[in-house]
């Protein structure tokens, strides 16, 4: 740790260092570009003095020029104490303070000259070899209307010695603060070092005693700082039980998540015989809460007798069991219980447990499909008994009395065509049911719809002299698919002409009607008939598959019985709703409602 403590100080010196000394390099340089920048604009405005006050020589004459002009230098130096020198455009070197001009080199190519020729003014910066050291030079192009570059340009030379020596300064005060404040950062730095890790140092060593599994030692609580990557580690080491004894408490949580979403119902059952496990659908199945039975006896489930002396048995005599009961309470249901003996706690001792599964629509499904297959073996062995019973008598010689074989003839046709209605129902009920015929939605105008039904059945109801009686509401339309509401109002009408007696009524009537939530709305769609009627019994199941209330009659009129299960189906698929209301001799009123809009 005392090797980790030098190392942040040492890192915390650079880091301060580095940065302190960065800024004055860059404030260094800063000072030094700005003071530059001022002083040629200085030597700018002078240059400008000096050429208003003393005029360039309006003269042809070079070497009169030039006498003039190294007069004037001189005395300029002696005023100024700066080095001025006069250049022609050509380069040629006129006038200067500070040397004679026929010894000096042509000056065309000096950076500031071009640049004052080219700009009108010019400036640059170098050694001097003369006066070793270096200088700033600063020219202007004067009387520049007088040609294209004017008589000359006029240059100004000074020392910038005074500038580096400011700036020498400057580095040796920056050197000295910077050497300063290394010493002021080290110590800072220890000290916060120290502070960051004699913490560490005594959470560290508490850890690794709770590594050696004394939990009992704790430290104090550290800031939010630095300390957190330790305080990590105090973490896994101080909380390493507590992390095993959460995740046996998330285990069982999960466990316990898992059996209260189960459709299974579980109980557990200890030796003893009082109930451990209790989930959420044993709840549902046998009636009673967790809280009413877990830690008690199973015998208190006085409720379900069979199943208490079901498992006593299994107590007793530990084997698994597989039964199904009937339960009553808190409603008729059939179990399947599957019962397991089990070991507890590495006990010689077993419990058991117990899976209850609800297996009542299973077995009605099994049911209905048995009936469904017993009613349409019977329903297809009727016609086809009949045809071949006829077809015998025809090949026994009834064939030669034309009366007779003709009757007969018309029976086998009459069941040929029952039996064929017959196929077609059951393989279009098995379509609907396994949603093999998908609907296709479209607007059907009702009044239009209806009066199509009307003309269809019209000569069937002409043979008994019904009256059909077909209304709607005028400009009604529907959302439905137009074949499956054809079938359902054809299977109703069909129904009302069936059962009524002649000289009888069978009323059609289509109108709105507002759902109870008055948000949606619904076209309710009447058939009632003036027929013989359906006792109070027979109602609820007057939509089961081949379930007839008047055998005979449904057979003589050619009935099927599977007509109202379909209409029953495709109202469903409809999202609708069916139901009849009858009395016996007065008729029947069968109340179609179906939404206006599909959802």
């Amino acid at each position: 740790m005392t090797k980790f403590r030098f190392k942040l100080t040492v890192l915390f010196v650079l880091l301060i260092g580095s940065s302190v000394l960065a800024a004055g390099l860059l404030m260094g340089n800063s000072y030094q570009k700005n003071h530059q920048a001022a002083l040629r604009d200085h030597m700018i405005r002078e240059l400008h003095v000096l050429n208003a006050a003393v005029p360039w020589p309006d003269t042809k004459d070079n070497a009169q020029a030039s006498e003039y002009l190294q007069q004037q230098a001189r005395r300029f130096k002696e005023i100024a104490g700066m080095r001025i020198t006069y250049i022609r455009p050509d380069g040629a070197v006129l006038g200067d303070s500070d040397h004679a001009p026929g010894t000096m080199d042509n000056h065309l190519n000096r950076e500031e000259v071009s640049e004052a020729l080219a700009t009108g003014s010019g400036s640059s910066i170098r050694y001097s070899d003369t006066l070793k050291e270096r200088m700033m030079y600063v020219a202007i192009l004067v009387n520049a209307e007088e040609g294209e570059n004017g008589p000359g340009v006029v240059r100004l030379a000074m020392s910038l010695g005074d500038v580096e020596r400011s700036l020498d300064n400057m580095w040796l005060a920056l050197i000295f603060g910077l050497l300063l404040l290394f010493v002021v950062a080290g110590a800072v730095s220890y000290r916060v070092a120290l502070g960051v890790t004699r913490p560490l140092e005594r959470m560290t060593a508490a850890a690794k005693r709770m590594a050696n599994m004394d939990y009992a030692t704790r430290v104090p609580e550290g800031g939010k700082d630095e300390v957190g990557e330790l305080a990590r580690a105090l973490n896994a080491m101080a909380s390493s039980l507590q992390d095993q004894l959460d995740e046996i408490r998330g285990n069982g949580t999960r466990l316990q998540s898992v059996l209260d979403n189960m459709p299974s119902g579980v109980v557990m059952i200890a030796p003893d015989g009082k109930i451990t496990l209790y989930n959420r659908e044993a709840e549902q199945f046998l009636g009673s809460s967790t809280r009413e039975r877990v830690g008690r006896s199973f015998a208190e489930i006085r409720q379900h007798y069979e199943l208490i002396h079901l498992i006593k048995e299994v107590l007793e005599q530990p084997a698994s069991v597989h039964e199904e009961l009937t339960v009553y309470y808190p409603e008729e249901r059939l179990l399947e219980i599957h019962i397991v003996p089990m070991t507890m706690n590495g006990d010689d001792e077993r419990g058991l447990l117990l899976v209850l599964q609800d297996v009542t629509a299973i077995r009605r499904l099994e049911r209905m499909r048995s009936e469904f297959v017993a009613n349409v073996s019977h329903e297809l062995k009727t016609p086809v008994a009949a045809v071949k019973g006829f077809a015998e008598t025809l090949l026994a010689g009834a064939v030669n009395d034309e009366e007779t074989a003709r009757s007969f003839l018309t029976i086998i046709q009459d069941e040929s065509d029952r039996l064929n209605r017959l196929i077609g129902d059951i393989l279009e009920l098995s379509k609907i049911e396994s949603r093999r015929a998908p609907l296709q939605f479209s607007p059907i105008d009702l009044p239009a719809f209806l009066g199509r039904m009307a003309e269809l059945l019209s000569p069937e109801a002409a043979k008994k002299s019904i009256e059909l009686d077909v209304r709607s509401e005028e400009g009604l339309f529907l959302e439905a698919d137009e074949d499956r509401l054809g079938q359902i109002v054809m299977n109703l009408m069909q129904n009302g002409i069936n059962y009524t007696p002649e000289g009888g009524k069978v009323k059609v009537r289509a109108e709105i009607a507002e759902a109870e939530d008055g948000e949606e709305e619904w076209v309710r769609i009447t058939v009632s008939d003036t027929g013989i009627g359906i006792p109070k019994k027979d109602i609820p199941r007057i939509f089961e598959r081949f379930y007839r209330v008047d055998k005979a009659r449904s057979r003589s009129s050619g009935g099927t019985g599977l007509g109202l299960s379909i209409v029953k189906h495709l109202t469903e698929l409809h999202h609708g709703t069916i139901r009849v209301e009858s009395t016996v001799g007065a008729g029947s009123k069968f109340i179609l409602e179906l939404p206006l809009l599909q959802p």
